[in-house]
């Protein structure tokens, strides 16, 4: 299980997070702080997010990694999941670029990390993850997988990102809900699935936020572990 023995999070890293546009509650920011800074002083190895948006989590991820000598990767087309579209309950009229007249979150999330002054530690791939999971050989000690919701994107981001969570290393999932009246199932379904594929075990959680750790299992793996050098 994850036993958080992390340095505590800096209050302008903090401010940071509780400034930038996004949807993560400050409680279930702390708990993704902790699990990676843990993860990454454990295992010495980088962060990998699926799903910048405006990188209110990122700030937390590569504050873990810059405390640990390593950095954090986030993913994300920046064009918007879902739900944020225009018609949709999460559209933001502030995020359209007026020449295109499509969402394109890049600007807000790079003003997110300077004011942060973690831009050094973070590395930020615009594309879509099923298509940068394909490309990716290097193993991780967490993927924070949070960005589209729909029964395709939550599979696709698993099956695509869980293979390369090193040994030891922490699977997050966020917008977990148990009950359809909270949220949508996708990141429930994804989180029962790396469950039952035995290669990862419960370690915590907070609101939402599910924490899962990989373990070695003398079975058929569908996640085969990564370690160093593979």
């Amino acid at each position: 299980m994850v036993t958080p023995i992390h340095p505590p999070l800096r209050e302008s890293v903090l401010a940071a997070f509780e400034a930038a546009k996004g949807f993560m509650p400050t409680d279930e920011g702390l708990a993704l702080y902790a699990a990676a800074a843990d993860a990454c002083q454990r295992l010495a190895l980088p962060v990998l997010e699926v799903g910048t948006y405006c990188g209110r989590s990122t700030v937390l991820l590569a504050e873990a990694a810059r405390a640990a000598g390593t950095v954090a990767v986030t993913v994300d087309h920046h064009r918007g999941s879902e739900e944020q579209q225009p018609g949709w309950a999460y559209h933001d009229p502030a995020l359209t670029d007026p020449q295109t007249g499509l969402t394109d979150t890049v600007p807000f999330f790079r003003r997110t990390m300077h004011f942060a002054g973690l831009e050094e530690h973070a590395v930020a791939i615009v594309g879509r993850s099923a298509q940068v999971a394909t490309l990716w050989r290097a193993p991780l000690a967490m993927v924070f997988i949070d960005g589209g919701h729909t029964e395709a994107h939550a599979a696709a981001d698993l099956r695509g990102w869980a293979p390369h969570v090193a040994a030891g290393g922490v699977l997050a999932i966020h917008d977990v809900f148990t009950d359809p009246a909270d949220g949508g199932q996708a990141p429930y379904r994804i989180y029962q699935e790396a469950l039952a594929s035995g290669t990862f075990i419960e370690a915590g959680g907070q609101g939402s936020l599910r924490l899962l750790q990989r373990v070695l299992v003398q079975t058929f793996d569908p996640y085969p572990p990564k370690t160093v050098g593979q």
